[in-house]
């Protein structure tokens, strides 16, 4: 059974009073209308223009499941400076190589605007990735070193993403959109070598808002190819759960939302295993983490301590309709991640 009854998604975020619309959405907000949110500080007093402009955060990633290699594709701007990275990890070799970038106050970087269309790009005419996203629909551009691409990310007909719209701290709120299980089309050549993508599954993440100044999230994230169809996943703990969450599967396109999630896991010990499940029951996963891209930066006022895993998911799924999904040593992601910002 459907947990909540989504509403027709706004033409724009923050409406005519400046504040923002909050619930779960069918579509994509086209606008989210920055400039027009009135945002106060804790003693509702209205927030000086250097305060709007710095506590505003956003992010956009996209990660691409070809039958050899996991694409992992960022780009986060939080005011002092845009982090953006570009991992591919390769399936049979578990290895792992990256490229990185950290642009001051996001010289060189460019951010959309929208999750229904703009562009995002970091890097430079000869080395560099690309975000472009029209109607809705997301297309990746990447040119590197060894790896190049033109491709499209297309979901089923009449499949809808998450899009959802949260009150965060005391005053703030975060807009998420996310999709998975989307088909891939186009060009991809990795060391030189033209990758098949007919079984290639990719999903997308834009998250944008005024996010609590300390931020710690976990986050699991399933594009899979089964006997059963194409199953996407999404859970996370930590941002988006007043009032409503973010968590949600798609079963051949079809959107199934889901309880509260949780996740278990001891990163003083041993962080290389994980059991993920949702209240309603229709979540019990293990998680086996096989390779992780780790970042730490300690600059006092700014903290990030971010680990993405790539691994193995096994366990059970049940959709709104009851019926049940086996997983077995499927790739996926899982991150634990923590902010200043």
């Amino acid at each position: 059974m459907q947990l909540v009854q989504p509403q027709f998604a706004p033409e724009s975020l923050i409406g005519h009073d400046g504040q923002p619309v909050f619930g779960l959405f069918d579509g994509s907000v086209k606008n989210l209308n920055v400039k027009a949110f009135k945002y106060f500080n804790e003693m509702d007093k209205p927030a000086s223009f250097v305060a709007k402009y710095f506590d505003f955060k956003q992010f956009q990633f996209v990660s691409i499941v070809t039958q050899r290699y996991i694409l992992g594709l960022a780009i986060a701007d939080i005011r002092y400076a845009a982090s953006s990275f570009c991992y591919l990890y390769d399936i049979q070799a578990n290895r792992l190589v990256q490229s990185e970038w950290l642009r001051p106050f996001g010289i060189g970087c460019r951010l959309s605007a929208s999750a229904s269309k703009g562009s995002a790009k970091v890097g430079s005419k000869q080395h560099h990735f690309e975000f472009d996203i029209k109607d809705g629909q997301w297309q990746v551009n990447i040119l590197l070193t060894n790896i190049q691409a033109k491709l499209v990310l297309s979901p089923p007909a009449l499949s809808l993403p998450l899009s959802l719209s949260t009150p965060t701290g005391y005053n703030g709120w975060t807009y998420t959109q996310k999709h998975n299980a989307l088909a891939v089309s186009g060009e991809l050549t990795v060391f030189n070598e033209p990758q098949p993508l007919l079984n290639a599954l990719a999903s997308y993440d834009f998250s944008a808002g005024y996010m609590r100044a300390k931020t710690a999230w976990r986050w699991a994230s399933i594009n899979a190819l089964t006997s059963q169809g194409a199953i996407g996943l999404n859970l996370a703990a930590g941002v988006n759960e007043t009032g409503n969450t973010e968590n949600v599967m798609w079963i051949n396109g079809q959107r199934h939302f889901l309880g509260a999630a949780n996740f278990i896991f001891n990163r003083q010990i041993s962080d290389d295993f994980w059991q993920i499940s949702t209240n309603d029951g229709q979540v019990d996963l293990t998680f086996r983490a096989l390779n992780c891209r780790k970042e730490k930066l300690n600059l006092g006022f700014i903290k990030n301590n971010f680990r993405q895993y790539i691994g193995y998911y096994s366990g059970i799924l049940i959709d709104n309709d009851g019926t049940k999904y086996h997983l077995h040593n499927q790739l996926g992601l899982a991150e634990d991640h923590f902010a200043k910002w």
